[in-house]
């Protein structure tokens, strides 16, 4: 299923200010006075201007999770004023969840994530198309899902799902940030097409079992909010095309040191998804186990 178009004001439809002002831009998109107003700390700066806000209004972004990384990624992502919100998650709201998961309330114990994130994002911006796709990434899924979306921010918390996405997504020119997080140490990479992927940085995934999830280990509650920011800042940076996206470089950040550090990977000729002889699509890949692709050929 592809995502409906951005929202296009001043298009014709009854706008949401009372005053004519209006500013055209490039493309033919139109920010009305309250979209001046409420975008104005970006439009004043020198990087971005109008220009780069219509950009971001135009843009179409996927976010896989609406957990303790979605969550962060969903609030500055809509706030920036992206035009179409893709939402994946096939979770309900749990009680537990409420520790980190700021998008969600008590209230919406119970509900679909995809649900609760979607009224989220309506009242805080009435500019932003929300599309909910309530189910889990797998080979079939992520054929319907993905095709349509510009940027995908990985929120999820699993690696077959950020195996098969890589993978995918290498495949069909799609950039992602990629974000993870353990007690209370985060990491963040950004692959693009044609640069390393996540199989140059993580050749297999560890073996089921081997890394607790965070229900067994538990989270700091504040460390997906640093971490997810970070993710959303990335996929602003891809979308703008400004600054320098963190391609070929890995993030770790241990907040109980509050330190980063940063460490450089290159693309590997001998990876499977993106050297010399690449898959040529996803069905030679069990996603289960190591996610190890198979030697049969295509």
């Amino acid at each position: 299923m592809s995502p409906p178009p951005a929202p296009r004001p001043n298009d014709g439809s009854e706008s949401t200010s009372n005053s004519d002002e209006s500013t055209r831009v490039p493309g033919g998109l139109s920010l009305d006075s309250t979209q001046l107003d409420r975008y104005s700390r970006h439009i004043i700066m020198d990087e971005l201007g109008p220009e780069g806000q219509a950009q971001l209004l135009n843009a179409d972004v996927l976010i896989v999770g609406a957990g303790g990384l979605g969550s962060p990624v969903i609030q500055y992502l809509a706030a920036a004023g992206v035009g179409t919100i893709g939402i994946v998650d096939d979770d309900i709201v749990e009680r537990s969840n409420l520790q980190r998961q700021v998008i969600h309330r008590d209230e919406d114990v119970g509900d679909s994530k995809v649900d609760s994130a979607a009224r989220f994002i309506t009242d805080l911006n009435p500019d932003i198309t929300v599309v909910t796709h309530r189910t889990r990434i797998d080979k079939q899924s992520i054929r319907e899902v993905i095709p349509g979306y510009d940027m995908i921010v990985d929120a999820s918390d699993n690696f077959p799902t950020r195996y098969l996405l890589n993978d995918f997504c290498q495949l069909q020119k799609i950039p992602i940030a990629h974000g993870a997080i353990y007690k209370f140490e985060g990491q963040l990479t950004t692959l693009i097409p044609d640069g390393p992927c996540y199989r140059c940085l993580f050749p297999e995934a560890p073996e089921p079992g081997t890394i607790p999830d965070c229900a067994a280990t538990g989270v700091l509650g504040a460390l997906p909010g640093t971490v997810g920011c970070l993710q959303a800042t990335e996929a602003m940076k891809v979308i703008l095309n400004a600054g320098n996206p963190l391609t070929g470089k890995l993030i770790f950040y241990d907040a109980l040191e509050a330190t980063f550090e940063q460490i450089s990977y290159q693309p590997d000729p001998t990876c499977p998804v993106c050297g010399d002889t690449p898959i040529q699509s996803i069905e030679s890949v069990e996603y289960t186990g190591s996610c190890e692709v198979s030697e049969v050929s295509e």
